[in-house]
């Protein structure tokens, strides 16, 4: 296997901090020995480098646009067709990316992600399956949350879990308030949200399991999480970009690529999640990957299905949080790797010896538009579209392997 040596660089660590020098990868993983003769050198030219990017709770398997994202490593959501609630299901899907993308499957909490009736979650695990999740539906029954909850505790495994109240939030393609209102569209109060959270977090608390929400989006949501957090509960919290920089507001011309899940909240609720991301409430960002074509977005709001590709623009618009002062470097390498491989109980995201030799080279500044109609991968619908961003991967390397 190739030694890579990679020199001249601004290097980010989330363990070990910032400092500026060099890197040494050999056999796959980061390593502190003297440079071999043979070792394939890389001037960075003063440019970042990063733990590679574990993205939790993709809906798509998208290998361009995680590379051109700089994500080497993925927890695929248990919503697929056929849905992973069965261990031949989980190990062909854990498989099928390597060895350039690593995919860890959240297997399916219940059969067919119905509600009812638990999944097979330790044969699940077995094959391959970091967690355990609800998918993008909440468990309306309390008694079998409950179940799933006491058992991934058994098994120490995270579950994943999508916080909205089904009974509230069913039909509705937007928050209420004064947008949906103007626009005529099927709403939801942002209650369904918290609602959902304090169930879960009681739950939580009385099984001691681990639970983390996929997206938290509201204020009374963070609130929730932080109080909880203060009391011991072994609880963590996720949220795209999209929900710290828009509000229901980029709705207002109709416009189906903001068409989310959960939906845009409100201007006041956007203020708090970035004050959650800077005082350690929110433990991870994430892209909710969720690409969808033109079949799916050419159609009136209320008719479209919700979803947007996130994997490309996760770290430009993560990078600009940085420029804004609020969160730094190392936060940012916490954020979208560190902490995501810690959830997952990977050994991976940081840039310590003997950790996989997973890195991106970003530049950090390097202007360029988000265009949907030219974003790789399956789809680029995005609320961003046409947004001017900084910040663009280079070149990454899974296990030392340029992709």
């Amino acid at each position: 296997m190739t030694t890579l040596y990679l020199h001249n660089a601004r290097i980010v660590c989330p363990v070990a901090g910032e400092r500026n020098g060099d890197l040494l990868i050999a056999g796959g993983v980061i390593a502190d020995c003297p440079i071999s003769d043979d070792a394939t050198r890389v001037d960075c030219g003063g440019k970042l480098v990063l733990p590679g990017i574990v993205d939790v709770g993709v809906a798509t398997i998208d290998r361009a646009a995680f590379r051109a994202g700089g994500i080497t490593r993925v927890a695929l959501m248990p919503d697929q067709s056929p849905v992973l609630d069965e261990p031949g299901i989980v190990q062909r899907s854990a498989l099928i990316g390597r060895p350039d993308l690593w995919i860890h499957p959240i297997a399916a909490a219940t059969r067919g992600l119905a509600g009812t009736d638990l999944a097979e979650m330790a044969i699940c695990a077995s094959a391959g399956a970091r967690a355990v999740g609800t998918g993008r539906a909440w468990i309306a029954d309390s008694g079998v949350m409950h179940r799933v909850l006491a058992y991934a505790r058994d098994l120490d495994l995270p579950v994943i879990a999508h916080a909205e109240d089904g009974g509230l939030a069913a039909g509705a393609v937007a928050s209420e308030g004064e947008t949906a209102t103007r626009l005529g569209l099927p709403a939801a109060p942002s209650l369904a949200e918290p609602l959902a959270i304090a169930r879960d977090l009681m739950l939580a608390e009385q099984t001691g399991a681990r639970l983390h929400l996929r997206q938290v989006t509201t204020a009374a949501g963070f609130a929730l999480v932080r109080a909880a957090k203060a009391r011991g509960v072994r609880v963590t919290c996720g949220i795209t970009p999209t929900h710290l920089l828009l509000s229901d507001n980029a709705m207002s011309d109709f416009r189906t690529f903001a068409h989310l899940s959960p939906p845009l909240r409100s201007e006041d609720d956007r203020k708090a999640a970035l004050g959650a991301l800077a005082d350690g409430t929110i433990d991870l960002l994430c892209s909710g990957h969720d690409p969808r074509g033109p079949e799916e977005k050419r159609l009136p709001f209320a008719d479209s299905t919700a979803g947007a590709a996130g994997a490309v623009t996760l770290l430009p618009l993560a990078l600009g949080l940085v420029r804004d002062g609020v969160i730094g470097f190392k936060r940012l390498a916490e954020l979208l790797a560190h902490a995501p491989a810690r959830l997952l109980g990977v050994e991976t995201g940081s840039l310590v010896p003997g950790m996989p030799g997973d890195v991106i080279l970003v530049d950090p500044h390097a202007p360029w538009q988000i265009d949907a109609d030219a974003t790789p991968g399956v789809a680029g619908n995005t609320p961003f579209d046409g947004l001017p961003v900084q910040g663009r991967v280079l070149r990454a390397w899974k296990g030392g392997r340029e992709l």
